[in-house]
């Protein structure tokens, strides 16, 4: 095992304490894109610290990388990388379909994560030696779905409107393939797929921390997540992410430019 799953809990704890209160709750929302919208709230600040203050006592020398507040020792062996709202937009619409990421790399590879969702009280978390879910339902092993051929998968994407047009018309082309397309997930479509619910996501664009956490959930549940050329998915771009390595080849054969 690589990281206990309690210190996971205590992770996931940390961070609920700073989003639960503050979600559905009239908040101040800052814009940090001046050519666009890409919020951040006081819950996304606050949550990172709680998290940076965790990892910081119980592995002081590891280095972490959060969304909110930089790079601290990104060159060390062991990082931990840090998404403290994925789906800030879900959280200020009071859309239950945000979570919180937080990855740990070794050596440049994401082998342990969770994904938080507090007000559901769901928790899917990969420890090295699996991948695990608690919360409604009672708590289990994760294991992804055999869905072989895109006909039969059911897909995620945020939103189509993330994509530019060159990347739109190879989106559209797996949509077009898909059983049943499904939009606005953000993190939880990726939680889906582990979970044995969701059989592929295809999105663009992303950053390491919209990543890192997810990669070990669904690697060791038993799906695959590259970008769209085949290769890691650690530094984020554009990815896709598969229930099993059949139905990530035929993604890739339609997103290959």
């Amino acid at each position: 095992m690589i990281v206990s799953s309690d210190f996971m809990h205590r992770l996931a704890v940390a961070a609920a304490a700073e989003t639960l209160p503050r979600f559905r709750c009239e908040g101040e929302v800052i814009n940090k894109h001046a050519g666009g919208f890409d919020p951040v709230t006081e819950a996304d600040r606050a949550a990172e610290q709680a998290i940076r203050a965790l990892i910081r006592d119980e592995y002081p020398d590891h280095g972490i990388i959060g969304e909110e507040f930089g790079s601290e020792g990104e060159g060390r062996r062991h990082v931990w990388v840090i998404d403290p709202i994925d789906g800030t937009r879900a959280f200020i619409s009071g859309l239950p379909l945000w979570g919180t990421l937080v990855g740990l790399l070794v050596d440049g590879k994401a082998v342990a994560g969770l994904m938080s969702q507090p007000f559901t009280g769901e928790l899917y978390y990969a420890t090295g030696e699996g991948a695990f879910y608690e919360g409604p339902g009672g708590a289990r092993r994760l294991k992804t779905r055999s869905t072989a051929e895109l006909s039969e998968a059911t897909m995620c994407t945020t939103t189509p409107a993330m994509f530019d047009v060159p990347r739109r018309a190879l989106y559209d082309r797996v949509e077009e393939a898909v059983r049943l397309p499904r939009y606005g997930t953000d993190c939880y479509a990726y939680a889906m797929v582990a979970a044995g619910h969701v059989d592929l996501v295809v999105e663009c664009d992303l950053k390491p921390h919209d990543v890192a956490g997810l990669i070990p959930i669904i690697e060791q549940a038993g799906g695959v997540i590259t970008t769209w050329q085949g290769t890691a998915a650690e530094a984020g771009g554009d990815i896709v992410a598969a229930a099993n390595a059949d139905l990530h080849e035929r993604a890739l054969e339609f997103l290959r430019a």
